[in-house]
């Protein structure tokens, strides 16, 4: 008789795997599936004022701000306008998932430090091809937040009497 045995994760282990799972990405990933990506998280750390990744940039890895504070933003001119501040906790740089893709923001470290999970490009492709339940799982939510920004860009356009004109964002795209 064959004996299957649940494979045990160490104490530091499931402490990653629930970190790793405050994402959106990632929460309904098993510790298993979660288990394929733990040896491409490697702990970077950033000072103040150091930039993650400049806007159009090639996308080449994801990021998960481990601690410290990141500002994601948008270039204006010889400026950048602040879209969004993150702590522990957050990924950002998802587009690295899609090939091809370049950076549509500047992501910039805030506090005197931060420590940031940087997984590169190459190795989530390696996971996400070797493991279509966790490539299935990740494009998922991926959708799913896709379909969130969108909503929330029409609700804001719409409240904001349309002081753009959205059909410039549609106009590129093949429908």
């Amino acid at each position: 008789m064959l004996k299957f045995f649940k494979k045990k994760y160490s104490e530091e282990d499931l402490v990653l795997f629930n970190f790793l799972r405050k994402n959106r990405l990632f929460e309904k990933l098993s510790n298993r599936e979660l288990s394929y990506f733990a040896p491409y998280l490697y702990l970077r750390k950033y000072h103040e004022n150091e930039v993650v990744f400049f806007t159009r940039d090639p996308s080449q890895a994801v990021y998960i701000l481990k601690s410290g504070i990141v500002t994601l933003n948008l270039e204006l001119k010889d400026d950048f306008e602040k879209l969004m501040t993150l702590r522990s906790g957050r990924l950002f740089g998802d587009n690295a998932f899609i090939s091809g893709t370049k950076r549509l923001y500047t992501a910039i470290v805030m506090t005197d430090e931060a420590d940031i999970y940087v997984i590169p490009k190459a190795n989530l492709m390696e996971v996400m091809n070797n493991h279509s339940e966790v490539r299935a799982k990740v494009m998922t939510a991926f959708s799913e937040q896709y379909n969130e920004y969108t909503s929330n860009l029409f609700q804001t356009y719409k409240s904001s009497l349309g002081f753009f004109d959205l059909n410039t964002v549609y106009n590129d795209l093949n429908l």
